[in-house]
């Protein structure tokens, strides 16, 4: 038999060692990676709001970066508003004192927003007024308000010599004749050409012609008042000095630059009748001694 052999047992013995110490090490390995891991419990709520504390300031200065913004808007757009009503309040204040300055002026921008178009319409002569209260009456029955809006019989002042006193009188400037705006359509025609006392449209028949907006001022235009007091103190000192059948020329009013022939002379009121062909016909038209000039 052979013999026992220590220095073999031993060997083995040796061999075993380092087994043991692997397997140490591999125990070490795995607790320091469980000790590196997250550990779960009631600090994880904790740590998850201590974390979460940022974001919500965060978003506060977000807010309140929101609410400034919204505000400067805001008051932008009030200036914007304050801004926009002090220059339309300007601008009524001029448009105020210009029509207080220039009257005249005025009329004419009123006029330019009207809406429709001026027409006139032959009447027989004195009966101007009572044609004009017709017409209004029908267009009232005739549910025409929406196509005839305004009628005129045009006038202007004069001063006439009565029981030797001197007054202003309304005369009408276009004897026989009335002024309608209107919008032209076939039934607002045919209500105004069958009105009692209206003769017809100046123009073609069936399709008249609208005045220029000169023509209307000429006609409907208020006079100032420095006008008419120089006209008033020209008439005191004007003199007797036409003949009829005379051959004149229109100076002032609506018919100025046109021809004229003198019909009849009144030396007490200062006024002449002259005829002026007018729409093609021949029509007497009284006028002061200073609107007319001898050719």
């Amino acid at each position: 038999m052979r013999g026992h052999r220590p220095g073999r047992e031993r060997k083995g013995l040796r061999a075993r060692k380092p087994r043991r110490k692997q397997q140490r090490e591999r125990v070490i390995v795995s607790d320091s990676e469980q000790v590196g891991r997250p550990l779960a419990g009631p600090d994880d709520e904790y740590q998850a709001d201590v974390l979460g504390e940022p974001t919500a300031v965060a978003d506060g200065s977000a807010d309140d970066a929101g609410v400034a913004r919204d505000a400067a808007e805001a008051a932008e757009v009030q200036q914007a508003q304050e801004a926009e009503q002090a220059q339309e309040t300007q601008q009524a204040e001029e448009a105020e004192e210009a029509e207080e300055a220039d009257p005249v002026a005025a009329f004419e921008a009123e006029l330019r927003q009207l809406p429709g178009e001026w027409y006139v319409v032959h009447s027989y002569a004195g009966y101007e007024n009572r044609v004009r209260a017709n017409l209004e009456s029908r267009t009232q029955s005739l549910n025409m308000e929406d196509y005839i809006f305004q009628i005129e019989v045009p006038t202007h002042e004069v001063i006439e010599v009565k029981g030797g006193k001197r007054q202003q009188v309304q005369e009408k400037v276009l004897p026989g004749y009335i002024l309608v705006r209107m919008d032209l359509t076939d039934e607002s025609w045919a209500a105004v050409r069958n009105t009692p006392g209206v003769t017809g449209f100046v123009g073609l028949s069936s399709r008249p012609s609208p005045l220029s907006l000169d023509e209307v001022m000429s006609l409907l235009a208020p006079v100032p008042e420095e006008k008419a007091a120089k006209k008033a103190e020209t008439l005191r000192a004007a003199a007797v000095d036409f003949e009829v059948n005379q051959s004149v020329t229109v100076m002032d009013g609506p018919f100025a630059t046109l021809p004229a022939t003198v019909s009849e002379i009144n030396p007490d009121t200062q006024k002449l009748k002259v005829l002026v062909s007018i729409f093609g016909r021949e029509t007497p038209v009284e006028l002061s001694f200073d609107q007319v000039s001898k050719i």
